[in-house]
């Protein structure tokens, strides 16, 4: 059979509204998108107060819903135009809070051509002649329908002559006239409008809800989506269902398998990995600046953009703000796995002042990035520079400071010792406690107990708030013997020169005695967090062998021991040193003993 010019006809197929390969693929946004107020999520109120509305036959005349993009304002108008039109399935229903869905005025809703159901948008249509046309309108009876329904979608962006225009029908419509207005800037809409509507304020969506309702999605488009990935996804569409439901709709179409892993969605969205987020926090409080640029060099690698690197420490520095504030979110649900455990940690160690002057560093920062010719010179700039402040005092611990320093009692400082032989006859470098800024120590210190061993060392400079001596102890000095007043060390060759007599003499501030500061060449132990990595594993490797810990791995396929949590370990993963005629007590306990206070935790790959 030939066509209209003369070549032949494509052999008929499959209707490309059917099923079928050739269908015409439907966006997630507009498959799933609510067709009843039960399928509206996050926005309790607004179906409270609407379905009490029509069950008391109190609809208003004209409504104002406002929120972010992507809440849910146009499907709401559209389901209530559908409410008020409905008929149901024998033609005699009235309006309704629960629409059909298979009467004419129903499907015609639904399919966007229903005669009597108006839509306008604003941002195009933003003159007086347009808004005239619905005041014509608003005279002629629905030509099917119950009731006419004008949704004007952005009705902020109307010119003011259009509103005043639009007023007096607003105020005194027919009684088959309903008006539904949109916006996300209800601010610009004037007072006059907005008194004559009843207005709804649609919230974000909170990330466990979006999280769970793109699982569901998931499930029905029978694909596997990590959690963690939900996750990922929910928090970046910013309480925004159509956002998110775009990002999840980019993530299935890199599905390998019908599986979406989490690392997928970071590299699509661009982010670090949160374990790298935290890790690099860490590492600025803790004063590393060559571990901190290790791990952005390792995101960059990945492709993560510095600006989104710089807010995710933003963000991860107002989440651990808020747990240092509120403690209880740490029990909750509200917060992910990670920022309970690992934020709820670092909430613990660090101050509010501190965690303030980071925010004002990192928000500076983050403009920076935004401005300068090179982003990833520009943010790591900025991360150096928290490194060198994380040690600094605070305005508070300033003004104490110079306060001690105008006391009137003086203590003079004791000689120091010349350089003592080291282990096998080589010489060793002393450094003597002495006042930071002044040979001669000012007021008399408030002595604290004496530490009695190196780790009580490392955790009186964590109370004194030193993050950068801190880590230096933690990750580049070896102890070689320490005993009351007196610590031998060898340092590696990235711990500052300086670090003996800081050292020395914030021991001498705060415990009021003078302590050597030994640097040695001897091997002596292995650094504090070596150990205490070595520690962590042994300890996983006990529990992996452990009859019930065995058990519960082959009955859960994929499962891997996160952490293994021991209330008698102190800060550094270490068992506290035995007091004399105290027994060791085992890692683990035989299989058949009772629970004690020590915890394994669990995470599925």
């Amino acid at each position: 059979m030939s066509g209209l010019f003369g070549d032949d006809l494509a052999p008929a197929g499959p209707s490309h509204d059917g099923p079928g390969p050739e269908a015409v693929y439907r966006v997630l946004a507009r498959k799933y998108r609510p067709t009843r107020f039960d399928d509206l999520i996050g926005q309790d109120a607004l179906v409270r107060t609407l379905r009490n509305g029509f069950a008391l036959a109190r609809v208003a005349h004209a409504f104002m819903l406002t929120g972010v993009r992507g809440v849910g304002k146009t499907t709401t108008a559209r389901i209530i135009a559908r409410a008020l039109n409905c008929i149901g399935a024998d033609g005699t229903g009235g309006p309704t809070a629960d629409p059909c869905g298979v009467c004419d005025n129903c499907v015609a809703i639904l399919a966007d051509r229903h005669p009597d159901v108006v839509e306008m948008d604003a941002a195009s249509n933003t003159g007086i002649d347009d808004v005239r046309e619905i005041i014509e309108a608003t005279r002629f009876r629905p030509m099917q329908a119950r009731t006419k329904v004008f949704v004007v979608d952005e009705v902020h962006m109307l010119s003011r002559s259009a509103f005043n225009a639009l007023l007096k029908t607003l105020e005194e419509p027919p009684p088959h006239v309903k008006f539904v207005f949109a916006t996300t800037e209800l601010r610009k809409v004037p007072v006059t409008v907005l008194s004559r509507c009843q207005r709804f304020d649609l919230k974000r969506v909170s990330v466990a809800e979006l999280s769970a309702h793109f699982g569901r999605i998931a499930a029905q488009e029978k694909v596997d989506v990590a959690a963690a990935g939900l996750d990922l996804i929910a928090r970046a569409a910013d309480g925004s269902v159509r956002d998110g439901l775009s990002l999840l709709d980019q993530a299935i179409a890199q599905a390998t398998g019908g599986t979406v892993s989490a690392a997928v969605v970071i590299e699509m969205l661009g982010l670090a990995d949160r374990s790298a987020v935290f890790d690099l926090l860490e590492a600025v409080f803790g004063g590393q600046p060559a571990e901190a640029l290790a791990i952005t060099d390792r995101a960059h690698a990945f492709g993560a953009d510095f600006g989104m690197l710089l807010q995710d420490l933003l963000e991860l520095v107002h989440t651990i703000t808020r747990l240092k504030t509120v403690p209880g979110l740490r029990e909750g649900s509200a917060l992910p796995e990670a920022e309970r455990v690992r934020g709820g940690g670092l909430a613990q160690r660090l101050s509010i002042p501190v965690l303030a002057r980071a925010w004002q560093m990192l928000l500076k920062g983050v403009a920076e990035v935004e401005t300068a010719p090179d982003r990833r010179a520009a943010a790591e700039m900025v991360l150096i520079r928290l490194c060198h402040v994380a040690d600094l005092p605070t305005p508070g611990e300033l003004v104490r400071r110079i306060g001690d320093a105008r006391a009137p009692e003086t203590v003079r400082s004791a000689p120091s010792p010349g350089p003592a032989p080291g282990p096998g006859g080589g010489m060793r470098a002393v450094a003597n406690g002495a006042a930071r800024s002044d040979p001669e120590k000012l007021a008399e210190p408030p002595s604290l107990p004496m530490p009695t061993s190196f780790r009580e060392v490392a955790q009186l400079v964590v109370e004194r708030r030193e993050a950068m001596l801190h880590g230096h102890l933690l990750h580049s000095v070896h102890l070689v013997r320490f005993a009351p007043g007196v610590i031998e060390l060898r340092p590696e060759a990235d711990a500052p020169r300086n670090l003996a007599p800081r050292l020395a003499a914030l021991l001498l501030e705060a415990t009021g005695v003078r302590w050597t500061i030994a640097l040695s060449a001897a091997a002596g132990e292995p650094t504090l967090a070596r150990q205490s990595e070595d520690a962590d594993t042994a300890r996983r490797g006990v529990a992996a062998e452990h009859p019930l810990v065995r058990a519960i791995l082959e009955a859960f396929p994929g499962a891997s021991i996160a952490a293994v949590r021991d209330s008698r370990l102190d800060a550094y993963g270490l068992p506290a040193e035995a007091s004399p005629g105290e027994p060791d007590m085992p890692e683990f306990a035989p299989p058949d003993a009772a629970f004690a206070d020590s915890e394994t935790i669990w995470e599925d790959d």
